[in-house]
């Protein structure tokens, strides 16, 4: 029977980790936790679950996801964000699939999330996300701090269930968040080259609300699908915009 390894990354997480990594000890053969300087009790916590917890400076959300992937002993991995949770019913599948996990590249599962005070129905739903690969075949990628996994193969089962994502306590949280993420996501497009001008930075920024509060139904979701859609919005003016204001800023060749 094929063995799994949970790979997590954190920082500050000690409201959080406890519960993702409670979700993770059924399925989960090892759990292997690259920490990055938390200065609460994090780390503390984690060695409830795991003496396989290592520091390491943040590099980047990629880069830190795969470190952690190769300090797995075993070729499957589960990888869970702290924020998240296995719910009954894709723990129930994993464990049923575990004699037969070379019979696909990697596994899917729906993410759901708790945004302040309730359930996300639609707007962010069903978010799709591979979260158990084998670290032969697969690897994290994108761009950060939006990362994804990468497979090789195309032979990809998805799994019943969900991954529950507790993702903001609060619009301020959020916040907090949009401006980081920004603030990496800008450094990426500039990094790579892309195009950005004022008509990306405007028809992205309405298309986003539009396709978040109208096509994926966040006007369902109720005042928090309102929230989502309008900060989303705002999330891709502002990456654009940093975009325009730091090739503005950069030397005259």
């Amino acid at each position: 029977m094929p063995k799994i390894s949970a790979c997590i990354i954190s920082f500050n997480e000690e409201k959080k980790i406890e519960d993702c990594l409670k979700s993770l000890r059924p399925v989960a053969d090892e759990i292997i936790v690259v920490d990055s300087h938390s200065t609460d009790t994090t780390v503390e916590i984690a060695r409830k679950y795991t003496d396989k917890v290592y520091d390491q400076a943040f590099l980047g959300h990629i880069e830190q996801k795969n470190l952690a992937v190769s300090k797995a002993s075993h070729d499957w991995i589960i990888s869970l964000d702290c924020d998240e949770r296995l719910d009954s019913e894709v723990t129930a599948l994993i464990l049923a699939a575990k004699d037969t996990l070379n019979d696909y590249d990697a596994y899917r599962m729906s993410r759901k999330t708790f945004y302040v005070y309730r359930w996300l129905n639609h707007c962010w739903y069903p978010d799709k996300k591979i979260r158990l690969f084998n670290k032969h075949t697969a690897k994290w990628g994108g761009m950060d701090p939006h990362d994804k996994v990468l497979v090789d193969g195309s032979n990809i089962k998805d799994l019943r269930g969900d991954i529950l994502h507790y993702s903001f306590d609060s619009i301020s949280e959020h916040l907090q968040q949009m401006d980081k993420f920004t603030e990496i996501a800008a450094g990426e497009i500039i990094k790579n080259g892309k195009t950005v001008n004022l008509l990306t930075l405007l028809t992205h920024s309405v298309w986003t609300f539009v396709r978040i509060y109208f096509i994926r139904g966040g006007l369902l979701d109720g005042f928090a699908g309102f929230v989502v859609a309008f900060l989303s919005m705002v999330y891709a003016f502002v990456k654009y915009a940093k975009v325009i204001f730091k090739r503005q800023m950069l030397p005259a060749p």
